[in-house]
């Protein structure tokens, strides 16, 4: 665990570098981390300077309530799906004085999947304002501690990634 930490830091580190030249700011939307991106990204001093809120959207409901994820995207894509991981950037955006966002959203299990959205499915979306959402599905393995490290390591991975192509 401690390595994990050790690698969150390193990474969140660098994308508060990186915001920081562009003074840009982040929010994140979670689901399946459950607030995990936000623990990453906060264990860096001065991470305030570049991330300014998070929102932890578990159920459908919240998805909707809290950043406007329409509710027919939910009944023809579900909750798991980049369609959703989509419009929970636009929203985090939208309610967000913020230039970039990522969502995520998963099964990190054991239960939950089907034989369409295994269990360790992630689906996560990275957006700058005025932009579209750039979307990705994952299929990580492991146990639930797993799937939700690995997740968390790839929402940030893709923070820093268009951080750095918006800026070029």
């Amino acid at each position: 665990m401690i390595a994990v930490d050790h690698e969150f830091y390193q990474l969140a580190e660098q994308i508060g570098l990186t915001l920081m030249a562009r003074t840009w700011v982040l929010t994140i939307a979670e689901s399946c981390t459950g607030g995990g991106v936000g623990q990453a990204v906060t264990m860096v001093p001065g991470s305030s300077q570049w991330f300014e809120r998070g929102f932890v959207v578990y159920s459908d409901v919240a998805k909707q309530e809290v950043l406007d994820v329409n509710k027919p995207t939910l009944l023809r894509h579900g909750a798991v799906s980049e369609q959703t991981a989509a419009e929970m950037a636009l929203g985090a955006l939208a309610r967000s004085h913020a230039q970039i966002a990522l969502a995520v959203t998963g099964i990190a299990g054991p239960n939950g999947g089907s034989a369409d959205k295994p269990v360790g499915t992630a689906c996560f979306a990275w957006c700058v304002r005025d932009g579209m959402p750039l979307t990705e599905t994952r299929h990580f393995k492991g146990d639930r501690y797993a799937v939700r490290q690995q997740s968390v390591m790839r929402a940030l991975s893709g923070v820093l990634a268009m951080a750095t192509i918006q800026h070029t």
